[in-house]
């Protein structure tokens, strides 16, 4: 690359349909309840997952399947409720505004006499959220939990795969075992090092990830 020439970021095109989605041992349990949403408990749940574990994918899926809106937790306004039966909420564990926690209040009882179901997404689980409203507290402190686990070697691998058909990389196969045994372990981790490789292969104009593309986006490790 010559000096002074701009490396552009090609699109990423995110694939977020149910196919896309990989059920490796770190998801089977909240992939099995979340599908099973008509016996979930007062018709709510959580899903609690890290940065990046995949909550907003699955909770994207159920919604479709269910034509329910996706709102954003700091969105809602006790005016303004979603006329729905089925409501995704994400990131209800943010340190909601007044107003927000008031419209997350109105939304569940809304829900609840409909008796439609909500689903909710969170790093942690509802006893740790810092709500100031006590009946709202107690509400979501009722709500089941389920919680997308840590990956394992094949979840980060599907991970890794997706990251890079995303951003239509296509890796040598040897390059996962080459990975998998350098990287952090996190979901966090995989998303920042495809993102790393994505820049290295674009520098050099190429797509094709290797194991030296890689090397230099682990800092030669």
């Amino acid at each position: 690359m010559t000096k002074g020439q701009l490396v552009l970021p090609l699109p990423t095109r995110s694939a977020r349909g149910r196919e896309d989605f990989f059920v490796g041992p770190a998801a089977e349990t909240a992939v099995r309840l979340v599908d099973d949403w008509r016996v979930w408990p007062e018709g709510k749940l959580v899903l609690v997952g890290d940065e990046g574990a995949g909550k907003s994918h699955l909770a994207e899926i159920w919604a479709a399947e269910r034509k329910a809106p996706v709102i954003s937790a700091a969105a809602l306004d006790p005016d303004s409720p979603p006329d729905a039966d089925s409501v995704v909420v994400e990131d209800a564990d943010r340190g909601l505004s007044e107003s927000a926690e008031r419209g997350l209040f109105h939304l569940h009882n809304l829900i609840a006499e409909r008796r439609g179901h909500l689903l909710l997404t969170a790093r942690i689980p509802p006893s740790r959220w810092p709500i100031a409203l006590k009946d709202l507290a107690s509400r979501m402190q009722s709500a089941t939990v389920v919680r997308l686990d840590p990956p394992d070697d094949a979840t980060l691998g599907a991970l890794l795969l997706k990251q890079f058909t995303d951003r239509r990389l296509a890796p040598d196969p040897t390059l996962f075992d080459y990975l998998l045994r350098r990287m952090d372990r996190s979901y966090a981790a995989a998303h920042a090092l495809a993102e790393r490789i994505d820049r290295v292969a674009l520098g050099r104009k190429r797509r094709g990830v290797t194991v030296a593309i890689a090397r230099e986006a682990l800092g030669g490790q």
